[in-house]
């Protein structure tokens, strides 16, 4: 028993600087971001591209309001429920008093300025996928934004869930570091590529996911079930998703399908940020769907 126990002892004091060596967050290079500049005009693009007012402004906004992200929409998954930050530019409720490239490590690696992991329900997966140059303008136009002092509730989550440093692994194995699956086509395809993964990052909600969270990329945009419990989300895929590119443009537009039915849910808000985009960008998406590969495997 002795020796076994000095065994267990042996395999633990091992196990233990590689499991913390594994789970370490990764940060960007100083390098990468110290010679850009970000410009405020080019970031609010962006800012709608990627999204943020629809997570992060308070529950119900609308108008002007989108634009003050005092965070406080709660988001019920598998995994327990999670709370968005106030990530307006306030400097204590806030992240008013974050530097670029703590909004760089955040955005495009999940780590907090003080180390810690992110949950994955912020979309840095895709974020990733950025060019930096977006990340600093996007920061520019951030400052733009009003501040708000509402405090950030926290989230309410079980073990093992509640443990961020396991966040580490879940990097590893879903964390991508180049578009996928691969497609080829013309400079529109390519630029809706960008928008819909790295920015919009549609897949979140239109790929199945895995029992650990991660995206099923053998069936990209296949349809997935809805994380509310009620229903699917549906396909985006050539083969389910009809619409001429046309249509799908103008639906990214004003939220009327060609059938003149108008979208709900969450989709609300998605219109709300492709409204904001210029014709070109929402063509470019439309492109990109409609050159998509039909998925290995059907809709769950």
């Amino acid at each position: 028993m002795r020796r076994f126990a000095i065994i267990i002892g042996l395999l633990g004091a091992i196990s233990l600087p590689a499991g913390l060596w594994l789970t370490a967050p990764t940060r960007i290079s100083e390098d990468v971001f110290a010679a850009l500049t970000g410009d405020a005009i080019a970031g609010e693009t962006v800012f709608h591209a990627a999204g943020c007012a629809a997570c992060h402004a308070a529950p119900g906004a609308e108008g002007e309001a989108r634009l003050i992200l005092s965070g406080g929409q709660r988001f019920v998954t598998d995994f327990g429920t999670f709370l968005a930050p106030n990530v307006s530019p306030h400097p204590t409720a806030g992240i008013g008093a974050w530097t670029m490239q703590d909004f760089a490590n955040a955005t495009q690696r999940g780590v907090s300025p003080d180390g810690a992991h992110y949950y994955p329900v912020f979309p840095y997966a895709a974020y990733t996928l950025a060019d930096p140059q977006d990340i600093a303008d996007l920061w520019a136009y951030w400052q733009s934004l009003p501040p708000s002092d509402a405090a950030s509730a926290s989230h309410d989550l079980g073990f093992p869930f509640a443990i961020r440093r396991g966040l580490g692994l879940w990097k590893a194995l879903y964390m991508p570091n180049a578009f996928s699956p691969a497609i080829e086509g013309d400079s529109e395809v390519l630029r809706g590529q960008y928008l819909v993964q790295a920015l919009g990052h549609c897949a979140e909600c239109h790929t199945p996911r895995d029992a650990l969270g991660g995206l099923d990329r053998d069936r990209w945009l296949a349809g997935a079930p809805n994380p509310s419990g009620k229903g699917t989300i549906p396909a985006l895929t050539p083969d389910r998703m009809t619409w001429s590119a046309q249509e799908i443009a103008a639906y990214l537009t004003d939220g009327f399908t060609p059938d003149y039915d108008s979208t709900g849910g969450s989709m609300v808000e998605v219109i709300a940020n492709t409204a904001q985009l210029a014709e070109t960008d929402r063509a470019a998406i439309a492109a990109y769907l409609k050159a998509l590969p039909s998925p290995k495997s059907a809709q769950p």
